[in-house]
């Protein structure tokens, strides 16, 4: 599937501890370069992620930013267990009605009795679980808008092969027509011209004539590499610098029509093919 190298995706998760938030955005790169700004308490998680790029990813200047802002814990991050503070209320009172002289615990002692503290305080590794899980389904809908896009850009780039093959079956089919009418063309003039010449001469001119207006062995290539190109949008991984290279043989035969034109029809044909082809370039650029 034809991937685009330009998206951008932002996921957002809020916890009792702190709300985190990822954004992602890729842009057209020869390679894939990927630049992360993490707060510093997550830096050790960079490497882990730099490894899920590589698995996923082949071309494009990545750009990860994650922010963390932590909910205030100092007012809350102790609480008191209700439940087994009565229940260890219930036991004193009782142990008071069965041995004389039993002291009532201090606030402090009731606060070290297992149980009746609770620290709601985040646990570092559950926060650290929910950031890379978070960065995983950022990454995740990434993929998907470059995919979404490349189905964007594959359909731009068959509407342009389309017309590149309908102009080269135009010329095709013109072909023995411009040949013809120029040789007749050159007759005409010699006749007008009153000038005698050597039949072999003239049998020359006329070859070389049509040797300079046959472009079909251009004609050709470039419905192959159109060909190539169709093939290329319906593989698998990466296909970018392919297709940019398909780009630059579609280009030189374009070129080498219009050096061979001799009428205005294939003139136009081949000016035409480079706007066409350029246009692709241009699509080309943004694909992985």
């Amino acid at each position: 599937m034809t991937a685009s190298m330009t998206a951008f995706s932002r996921q957002e998760a809020v916890y009792d501890w702190g709300t985190i938030s990822w954004e992602i955005r890729s842009v057209n790169q020869r390679y894939l370069e990927p630049h992360f700004r993490l707060p510093e308490q997550f830096r050790e998680l960079e490497f882990g992620f730099r490894d899920s790029l590589r698995k996923k990813l082949n071309r494009g200047k990545v750009e990860c930013q994650l922010r963390f802002y932590a909910e205030d814990t100092a007012a809350k991050g102790l609480n008191i267990n209700a439940e087994n503070a009565q229940a260890l209320a219930n036991a004193v009172k009782e142990l008071g009605t069965w041995f004389d002289g039993i002291k009532t615990p201090s606030p402090l002692q009731i606060l070290q009795w297992p149980g009746i503290l609770s620290d709601e305080s985040a646990d570092a590794d559950e926060v650290k679980k929910a950031v890379i899980a978070l960065f995983n389904k950022a990454l995740d809908d990434m993929i998907s808008v470059r995919q979404r896009e490349g189905e964007q850009l594959n359909a731009i780039i068959e509407e342009r092969l389309d017309s590149i093959d309908a102009i080269v079956a135009d010329v095709k089919e013109k072909l023995p027509t411009i040949i013809a009418a120029q040789k007749q063309n050159l007759l005409d003039k010699l006749e007008a011209a009153k000038v005698e010449l050597d039949p072999m001469r003239v049998e020359a001119e006329i070859v070389m004539l049509a040797q300079k207006a046959d472009v079909a062995e251009e004609v050709d290539r470039l419905a192959t590499h159109t060909k190539e190109v169709r093939r290329q949008l319906k593989e698998k991984g990466p296909i970018g610098r392919r297709l940019d290279f398909l780009m630059q043989e579609l280009n030189r035969e374009a070129n080498t029509l219009s050096s061979k034109s001799i009428v205005v029809e294939t003139t136009n044909s081949a000016v035409e093919l480079k706007v066409l082809i350029e246009q692709m370039r241009e699509q080309i650029q943004n694909i992985e």
